[in-house]
């Protein structure tokens, strides 16, 4: 399984929107959990949004309102960003969790940009 990101906006001024998606790509069937994470220089990564087959999602709290994750298909997620912050500047990574094996796969990640 592959996933890949694609970002759509580029550099973004505070208050502003961006769109990222994830496509995963391969032996998709079995596909669970869809998550977006996030990581800045020298911290750990952090969970941002996940999506159930079923629609179902849970966000950070400091995305919460702002963000929003959807799904479309089996294989293919979305995450929404308005009112951006500066605090939001981050690499972004897409990550597929499979149903039966638990087994994780990541996306190569995109970098977000939030000008003040």
């Amino acid at each position: 399984l592959r996933c890949s990101c694609r970002l759509w906006g580029g550099l973004v001024q505070v208050g502003g929107f961006l769109r990222l998606s994830c496509l995963a790509s391969g032996n998709v069937f079995g596909i669970d959990v869809m998550s977006w994470y996030r990581q800045t220089p020298g911290k750990e990564r952090e969970f941002v949004a996940n999506v159930t087959p079923g629609g179902s999602t849970l966000y950070a709290v400091s995305v919460k309102d702002r963000f929003s994750i959807s799904r479309d298909n089996a294989n293919k997620t979305y995450l929404q960003m308005n009112s951006l912050k500066p605090e939001d500047t981050a690499v972004y990574f897409c990550k597929a969790r499979m149903r039966d094996s638990g087994m994780e796969y990541w996306g190569k990640g995109t970098q977000v940009t939030v000008s003040s």
